[in-house]
């Protein structure tokens, strides 16, 4: 594995977060802002049905790095994040959730550790997640343990969004689903190595989770 210089587009997914646009630009600026590499944001509205398109506009009217993508209707995470990288430009893509309990100020982090030795995937892991332990760290556990076993690469983390991969790895990945999980072993699996980094989790504190006992069922459907 040899090291690199590169490019950045960061993919993010968004879906009723109108209460987090605001901030979650902000740190974004704050985190890349200085990174020193020609980078792009691009934010892709999975249909939302509140505000949270106007917000994104005046974000991108404010910071000249953001790219909007806008979904008539809900597709879905995968689907969001499907289209963003497919529009992304730059050598490495970073995905990464809209409301805000990963920090983009990990993303130089990952970034990186992926230039350090050459990884093609380099996976934020939540250790110290901050979510309620029944309805979902629990669930998380179970499913990561499954996708381990069941797929042969083993993480800590599937379900954490915030993830870098070289853009060559990604060529050729169709998504569906729940699939966006599984890009890691996607990848892996074509000659990838991955490396799994510690990764800062807060609190949700604005807006609504999506994440329910139904997508963790097709998370299972997709994965067999």
């Amino acid at each position: 594995m040899t090291s690199y210089s590169s490019s950045l587009s960061v993919v993010i997914p968004v879906f009723n977060e109108e209460a987090n646009v605001a901030a979650l630009a902000e740190k974004l600026h704050a985190a890349l802002s200085g990174i020193g590499r020609a980078y792009e944001i691009l934010l892709v509205d999975d249909g939302s049905r509140d505000a949270t398109w106007e917000r994104l506009k005046a974000a991108a009217a404010r910071y000249p790095h953001f790219r909007l993508i806008r979904f008539r209707r809900n597709f879905g995470q995968t689907a969001a994040m499907s289209a963003g990288i497919d529009a992304a430009k730059n050598d490495v893509i970073v995905t990464l959730d809209a409301d805000l309990q990963n920090d983009p100020a990990d993303i130089p982090m990952l970034v990186a550790e992926m230039e350090k030795s050459g990884y093609a995937v380099v996976s934020g892991w939540r250790k110290d997640r901050k979510d309620a332990f029944l309805n979902r760290r629990l669930q998380s556990m179970l499913a990561n343990g499954l996708i381990s076993r069941i797929t042969g690469v083993k993480l800590h983390d599937y379900g954490c969004t915030l993830k870098a991969y070289r853009r060559d790895v990604l060529q050729g990945v169709r998504l569906y689903g729940e699939m966006h999980r599984f890009i890691p072993a996607l990848c892996s699996w074509i000659g990838g190595d991955i490396s799994e980094v510690v990764v800062s989790h807060y609190p949700r504190v604005a807006g609504q989770s999506k994440y329910g006992i139904g997508r963790t069922f097709r998370v299972i459907l997709d994965l067999f």
